[in-house]
């Protein structure tokens, strides 16, 4: 292996935390991992990570050569993609991660749009709505909704995530429907069991925020399964459009009090700060935010 494999191999240690981890993401034996970081050690003279029997540290040399190393690869990946620059050239292997029901929804067109314009290319996608650690497991890429908390990540806005209180017509006329903000302590909801709490937060015409405490009847990690419990007629759900727009576009679903605004976020591509971000993903992250746009197709079906 050359020097700059050793380099690389190197920077993968560091970002994974561990060898193990390392070489599971390089899908290669740990013992050819470490013995490869020995050679590079030895071949430098001194010592990049202190190893214990729990963890394994950077030594100051380590962190050094870490931060180098890291400008050096960025410099030459840049080097060689300015240089081959054509699409015959973009090739390797996209490995991003997105939510559940938005990769399932609303990526399978787009991606396969972009995978006939970079035949090279190959594809492992990770649809789950868990907080993936895109270091520690090895991802390049990931699709995020809502407000960015880790400052160890670069992001770039997609689009933006309009909500929807809505219904079904069989549940409205029974249990009546709302219309005002206080009408909905007397129903029940279906919560999407990843957020905090289930308090709305509902903005009215002045402009001030009003958060309203409601109860609920089922819970779930899912958009899609509390949507199909809202058809049937189960509860009231507060979910992205870009959930329930099919629903509410065939009349299944109702929106009720349209008279608040509802809180919006966005949907962004982030990529981890201390990695190059190759052109495959760059070209990706563009595509993604000039077919979805400021207006998502979505929002204008219903």
């Amino acid at each position: 292996m050359g020097q700059l494999e050793d380099m690389s191999m190197f920077v993968r240690v560091v970002d994974a935390g561990s060898i193990t981890k390392a070489a599971a993401q390089l899908e290669i034996a740990k013992s050819a991992v470490s013995r490869r970081l020995r050679d590079l050690e030895t071949r430098l003279g001194t010592q990049l990570v202190n190893r214990t029997t729990r963890k394994s540290n950077l030594t100051e040399a380590g962190e050094h050569y870490y931060q180098q190393a890291q400008r050096i690869l960025g410099a030459v990946n840049a080097l060689n993609e300015q240089t081959s620059g054509v699409k015959t050239h973009i090739e390797g292997t996209v490995k991003m991660t997105a939510p559940l029901s938005f990769g399932l929804m609303h990526l399978s067109e787009l991606i396969d749009e972009y995978a006939n314009d970079y035949p090279k290319l190959t594809f492992e996608l990770d649809f789950s709505d868990r907080q993936v650690d895109l270091v520690e497991e090895g991802y390049e890429l990931a699709i995020r909704i809502g407000e960015l908390q880790s400052s160890t990540y670069q992001a770039r806005r997609l689009t933006r995530i309009r909500f929807v209180i809505c219904a079904s017509p069989d549940y409205l006329s029974k249990k009546g429907t709302p219309k005002h903000m206080q009408d909905l302590v007397d129903h029940t909801f279906l919560h999407y069991s990843l957020r905090k709490d289930s308090d709305l937060e509902l903005i009215d015409e002045q402009g001030n925020k009003h958060h309203i405490p409601t109860q609920s009847k089922m819970k779930a990690n899912n958009g899609r399964f509390l949507v199909d419990m809202a058809v049937k007629g189960h509860g009231i759900v507060f979910m992205p459009t870009f959930i329930a727009y099919q629903t509410i576009a065939r009349g299944e679903l109702v929106p009720i009090l349209q008279q608040y605004q509802l809180p919006m976020f966005n949907a962004y591509a982030i990529y981890p700060k201390s990695r190059f971000l190759s052109q495959r993903c760059r070209l990706l992250i563009d595509f993604l935010a000039e077919r979805l746009g400021d207006e998502p197709y979505w929002d204008n079906l219903i």
